[in-house]
């Protein structure tokens, strides 16, 4: 029988019954803590060896009821698409992915299964017929905590180096460089004036983006006939650039280019290729310095080839590995550590004063935590404090801006429509906003794979919920994906099963993880919502000063239209009052 508690105060596992059914009153029993080393063979020996000499009245075992059910081969639990779908659910997966995929390469380097500890503390305790108590904290809650206790900082040097660690450094940079290049691009299309960048030079990179797109889909297209998949995305990536940079070099299509496309086009699409070319550039160079020399977060915070086996299972050697990432992250190893020594601690201490005599099997960095909260319990924090969901601590910026941004946008339009301006211009500049939010929005998330139908519906709303800082299009694309797709917490080993085959090229690896449920529905949810704050950048930087250039007359033009809109609303708020007085 295998007990589980609903609060740290009250394990499910009960008293053994008298003769006459009732329960037996037990003097205090006690508790044995064995620190193992999760993917240990040693720590396997050492557990069953102690469960077998002490022969106690109770196994407890550092999972949870989800944890244990995955282990036993029960059916993953669905997950909430609710949840899922919300931005920092989103980035708590991703921390938990991360940290599961560097236990899954330990196991492998020691060839043996992940949480192989836990398993081998329930199977003897099974054989000899012994209840087991399930006392860690739900991992859910765990993962919420500890990325609510990290800061920004803290979280960009994780992710960023656990990547590293994950995938090859060249893929991380092209990555990089592509978003770099992103932003980088409208502001060279703003300022690059100043800095040099002539209409010559952006008719050139026109050309050779263009050029570059148009090879890269007939050698994507012909390459089917014969080619791999990662040789046609090889084949096309080299050609496309090759024939890209030859037109851009020689100049030879700037005549066409400059005959059939305006300057508007021109000066978008050439501010944002040599945005990215540059970004791809800085990008690759990064990768390179890296890879040549090496980085410090993956030794860190997986550090896996310099391990050996004397390392992993010595107790004081995890704990040292703890206390480092504690200096990384102080907030993360409370949430991460800390808070869960506290919390099996409660468990621990309400099963020894039921009576019970308890082996206690938990990771060997929680065994001095543990240890010091079972010798001095009333240090223990109440458990309402390492329960329920954790709210950041820090001001949320990020939505604050997004309310500055819904703000300035609605206030935009209606100092403009206070000041005169023409109802038609209003409606086509609202037409361009919609129109450049959908295409962009719809464009991404179909190259993240979504269907058409949800990228069609998170093109649709891209225009709104790019405005609206509670929304968000990714959302609405990722709820109508969901209607062919079921998602759960088995998707994880899976995406580690592939991440470890090292036969799969970068492209083959990409689409067979694409061809994960979980994964895809994060990728299409984050590329949609990406493709949406990519429009409003390039409305921001591009429409905008080409339409009110051409039919009002400049930036500063807008800014007087403006200020005289907010005097005639003041005027009209005057007028209302002095009425209302009357």
């Amino acid at each position: 029988m295998t007990g589980t508690a609903g609060n740290a105060d009250e394990p499910t596992v009960r008293d053994p019954p008298g003769d006459d059914g009732s329960p037996v009153d037990r003097e205090p029993g006690t508790v044995t803590v064995v620190g193992t080393a999760h993917v240990s063979e040693r720590s396997v020996e050492e557990v069953e060896e102690t469960i077998t000499r002490e022969r106690p009245d109770v196994v407890a075992v550092e999972l949870d009821e989800g944890r244990y059910r995955q282990m036993q081969g029960e059916t993953p639990d669905d997950l909430d698409a609710s949840d899922l779908l919300k931005g920092n659910t989103v980035f708590q997966f991703l921390a938990y992915w991360m940290l599961s995929y560097v236990q899954t390469q330990l196991g492998e380097r020691f060839d043996i299964e992940p949480g192989a500890d836990m398993q081998a503390a329930i199977d003897v305790a099974e054989g000899l017929g012994i209840d087991t108590a399930l006392v860690d904290r739900d991992i859910q809650t765990t993962i919420q905590r500890f990325w609510a206790r990290m800061t920004i900082t803290e979280k960009l040097r994780m992710v960023g180096g656990l990547a590293f660690g994950i995938t090859d450094s060249r893929v991380v940079g092209i990555v990089a460089g592509l978003f770099v290049g992103i932003f980088l691009g409208p502001a060279i299309g703003l300022f690059g004036g100043s800095l040099g960048v002539s209409e010559a030079l952006l008719t050139s990179v026109t050309a050779g983006v263009l050029t570059a797109i148009v090879v890269a889909l007939v050698v994507d297209t012909v390459g089917k006939a014969g080619l791999s998949p990662d040789g046609r995305l090889y084949a096309a990536a080299g050609l496309g650039l090759g024939g890209g940079l030859a037109v851009a070099v020689t100049g030879i299509a700037d005549g066409v280019v400059a005959t059939y496309l305006g300057g508007f086009t021109v000066r978008a699409i050439g501010s944002l290729g040599l945005g990215i070319g540059l970004g791809l550039i800085a990008g690759l160079a990064a990768a390179g310095v890296i890879g040549l020399f090496g980085s410090r977060e993956p030794g860190e915070y997986g550090g896996i080839e310099d391990l050996d086996m004397d390392q992993l299972t010595d107790a004081d050697v995890v704990t040292m590995m703890m206390e480092e990432f504690r200096q990384f992250s102080p907030g993360g190893a409370e949430a991460l550590i800390d808070e869960r020594d506290a919390f099996i601690a409660h468990r621990l201490v309400a099963l020894k004063n039921a009576g019970y005599d308890v082996v206690a099997v938990v990771g060997a960095g929680h065994r001095a935590g543990i240890e010091r909260y079972l010798a001095s319990p009333e240090t223990l924090p109440p458990v309402a404090d390492l329960t329920g969901r954790e709210r950041g601590r820090r001001f949320p910026w990020l939505k604050a801006i997004g309310y500055l941004i819904l703000i300035a946008f609605v206030t935009f339009f209606i100092l403009l429509a206070m000041a005169g301006v023409r109802d038609g211009f209003l409606l086509r500049l609202f037409g361009a906003w919609f129109l450049i939010n959908a295409f962009f929005a719809f464009t991404f998330a179909k190259v993240a794979g979504a269907r058409w139908s949800s990228a069609s519906v998170g093109g649709a709303v891209a225009w709104m919920t790019s405005i609206n800082p509670m929304l968000a299009p990714g959302w609405f694309a990722g709820y109508v994906e969901l209607r062919k797709l079921t998602v759960n917490v088995g998707d994880i080993g899976t995406l580690n099963e592939l991440l470890s085959d090292e036969t799969k090229g970068p492209g083959e690896l990409v689409s067979a993880m694409l061809e994960v449920p979980l994964f895809k529905l994060i990728v299409v949810v984050a590329m949609t919502n990406l493709g949406s704050m990519v429009a409003s950048f390039l409305f921001a930087i591009y429409v905008i000063p080409a339409m009110f250039g051409a039919e009002i007359g400049g930036v500063d033009e807008v800014s007087q239209l403006m200020i005289q809109g907010a005097r005639n609303s003041a005027d009209l708020i005057r007028g209302l009052v002095t009425t209302l007085q009357t």
